[in-house]
């Protein structure tokens, strides 16, 4: 069950699942992402080589579409809002499949696991097993990412109230 303000720790379970919202991946993406990172393969940055390539056109940064599924996760969705307090890694990830422009990318994520912190009794690591897919529900990345999470509502989430809880409107 969602809360306004997203989930509570009470609500965390294995099993919980999620899906994110989509993102399409444009050619503005690619370009800011290869001036960002200086990755200027030609597989992402020219029609001419990508065309020629086993693909047969251009193909996204595999970081790009990580980078991305990690902001549609809990950042953009707010789920989490209560209770994430720090992103703590990924493991066994893999680039399935490639991602074009003009792929619509969601993230569908479930809780594999939780248990306590063992330094902290008030906190938890809730890992989950995500799998990046794309708007024909193929798979093109996967694998786990850890959070650590507070079992007690955040004192920041108290400070800064969301503009619809606090019933102001955004304009």
């Amino acid at each position: 069950m969602a809360h306004l303000q997203g989930y509570t720790y009470d609500d965390l379970h294995e099993g919980l699942a999620f899906r994110s919202p989509g993102r399409t991946i444009t050619d503005a993406d690619l370009v800011g992402f290869a001036g960002l990172t200086g990755d200027f393969s030609e597989l992402h940055t020219s029609d001419v080589y990508a065309e020629a390539s086993q693909f047969g056109r251009r193909v996204a940064h595999g970081m790009l579409g990580l980078a991305y599924a990690h902001g549609l996760m809990w950042a953009r969705t707010g789920e989490l809002r209560q209770t994430a307090i720090a992103f703590l890694g990924i493991g066994d990830w893999r680039f399935v499949a490639p991602i074009f422009v003009g792929d619509t990318i969601f993230v569908d994520y479930v809780i594999k696991e939780i248990r306590d912190s063992r330094s902290k009794p008030d906190q938890a690591i809730a890992t989950f097993e995500v799998k990046v897919v794309n708007q024909a529900g193929e798979v093109v990345q996967q694998g786990t990412k850890a959070l650590l999470v507070s079992k007690t509502p955040l004192a920041a989430v108290a400070a800064a109230p969301s503009l619809a809880a606090s019933g102001k409107d955004a304009s």
